[in-house]
Order: structure tokens, then C-alpha cells, then sequence
């Protein structure tokens, strides 16, 4: 998909208050993708979505569902009723549970007229590393292997795309091209601290490595010039 650098680059709004997030986003007014996570939606409610899309933008609604199906379908109903256009889930819910998640978020988002939203399932999450994820969950298959399990899992059960470190992007692009969505966190910028992500890319690499679009945070919004620092970020992608 063709898609300009702007629309390639999510701008994660973590660590705000809404009120900040509202300010942020319209003092850095190039942005096309926001990400609301659980801190700013548990702080804001849907109204802070609403705004947030009230001031043109999209948004990614990064609630991470993991539940029951009839939960997980709910959630997703709600979510996609706010006009989220990208909704994350768990992999590891399940195939019953993805299913319902899925159908539920079309239907609602058709019976409010907005566009059909695309569900991505959570893998493993980008703050672990191999051998705590080894040695705290017990799970004996490496990262490298199980990450793509639960992606075809997904897949299989009609489920969008994928959030996945951008070391996994290769692997799993081979496997599920466009249009299934692949969004890598876990980006930062050539000298960029590493901050909580163990697992990261710069935004060129990402891109070639076959991400469709790139969740980015501290980097841009603890910059000193957050719309220089997206700037720079998007000429880099267009270079």
C-alpha cells in the first residue's frame, strides 16, 4: 500500500494528560496517526478519542484487549462505535475469541458510518527480552518462533494485522504480505535513548524490513521540537 511518510508515522500520546494530548496534537498540527494507550483512555475516557478525531486525526485505540470472546466482542463494539480505526487484541485470547472481536468491530463500525477499523493482534510484547520471557512466563518455544505462531493464528482468524517488535517484521512479512497490517513500536531514531523497548529499529530500517506503520513516542513528543522532530522522522522515510 502507498501510503505518504506522514500516514506512515503513529504518534503515541503516552504519559499524557488529555488535556496535554489535545494540546499536543494541535500544536504539531502534521500529524495524521495519534495512539491512545490504557493511561491516557483511563484518564480521558472515549471523550479524549472523540476530541482527538474531532481535530482531524486517526487514531489508534491501544487498549490491548484480552478477555472472554463475548468480552472482547463488546470492547471492540464500543471501540470501533468511537471511530478507532486501529484496535488491538491479544493474540493469545484465542481464535474464538479474535473471531468475535473482528465481526463485532465491522458491524459496529458500519452501523455508525464510520470506516471498517482494523483489528491488530499484540504477539509479544516489544519490553520483553528472550530470556526473561523464557524464564518468567515458562514458555520454552523461543520468541523468534512464537511470535509467528500467534500471527498466523490471527490471521486465520481473520483478524487484520499485527503489532511485533520490528525485528520480526522480516519474518512475518514473508509470510503475510499487504494488505495485512504489520506496526512496529520499539522505533527510535539513530541515537535515540532505548527507554523500556529492548527491541528496536530506526524508522528507515523498520520500513525496509516491511512495517507498514510505525508507532513512535518519546523520541517526538519529549523532544524539544516535537514538529521538527516529526518533520526529521518523516524526511527520513522519504529519503
Amino acid at each position: 500500500m502507498n501510503r505518504s511518510a506522514a500516514d506512515r508515522i503513529i504518534v503515541a500520546l503516552d504519559g499524557m494528560a488529555p488535556e496535554q494530548a489535545l494540546g499536543f496534537v494541535a500544536a504539531v498540527p502534521e500529524l495524521r496517526w495519534v495512539k491512545v494507550g490504557l493511561e491516557l483512555f483511563v484518564a480521558g475516557g472515549p471523550d479524549v478519542v472523540r476530541q482527538l478525531r474531532d481535530q482531524g486525526k486517526r487514531v489508534f485505540l491501544d487498549l490491548k484487549f484480552h478477555d472472554i470472546p463475548a468480552t472482547m466482542a463488546g470492547a471492540c463494539r464500543s471501540a470501533a462505535r468511537l471511530g478507532a480505526e486501529l484496535i488491538t487484541v491479544h493474540a493469545c485470547a484465542g481464535s474464538e475469541a479474535l473471531r468475535a472481536a473482528q465481526d463485532a468491530a465491522m458491524d459496529s463500525a458500519s452501523a455508525a458510518g464510520h470506516p471498517a477499523p482494523t483489528l491488530l493482534a499484540v504477539t509479544v510484547l516489544t519490553s520483553w527480552d528472550a530470556a526473561r520471557f523464557a524464564s518468567e512466563l515458562a514458555i520454552k518455544e523461543p520468541v523468534a518462533s512464537y511470535v509467528p505462531r500467534l500471527a498466523a493464528l490471527a490471521a486465520s482468524a481473520g483478524i487484520g494485522g499485527c503489532v511485533c517488535s520490528p525485528l520480526e517484521v522480516m519474518a512475518l512479512r514473508s509470510v503475510h504480505p499487504e494488505p495485512f497490517a504489520l506496526i512496529t513500536p520499539g522505533i527510535r531514531p539513530a541515537g535515540a535513548a532505548l527507554g523500556d523497548q529492548q527491541r528496536v529499529m530506526t524508522p528507515a530500517e523498520a520500513i525496509a524490513a516491511g512495517s507498514s506503520q510505525l508507532v513512535i513516542g518519546r523520541p517526538i513528543t519529549a523532544a524539544q521540537d516535537p514538529g521538527a522532530a516529526f518533520a526529521a522522522c518523516c524526511a527520513e522515510l522519504a529519503s
